[in-house]
């Protein structure tokens, strides 16, 4: 249920009401009692949108995005040096293919 901005044209008190969207505006001041209150349009409330299913990283604490930092950087080492030993592998896999070609 949306909260609704008052202010009576009487006596100009303004406040706040919390009330269903279907329920009929507001007439009375709470103050002076006259059937002067006006609801006023206001700015709208912000959404945000947690849970999975959203984008992961919209929202997360500063501690989160240190330790996602940290581990980036440990899988990308991690993966460099995977990368150097796989064309370690391949380079000598294909050094005894090239000399029996030039022996025989």
């Amino acid at each position: 249920m949306p909260t609704y901005e008052y202010r009576c044209e009487e006596c100009g008190h303004a406040f706040e009401l919390f009330q269903s969207i279907t329920a009929e505006p507001e007439r009375e001041c709470p103050e002076c009692g006259k059937l002067k209150v006006v609801r006023l349009i206001g700015c709208g409330a912000a959404l945000i949108f947690k849970g999975s299913g959203f984008y992961e990283t919209d929202y997360r604490s500063e501690n989160y995005k240190k330790a996602a930092q940290a581990d980036k950087g440990t899988s990308s080492s991690t993966k460099g040096k995977a990368s150097k030993s796989d064309s370690a592998s391949k380079a000598t896999s294909k050094k005894p293919k090239a000399e029996a070609k030039t022996t025989t």
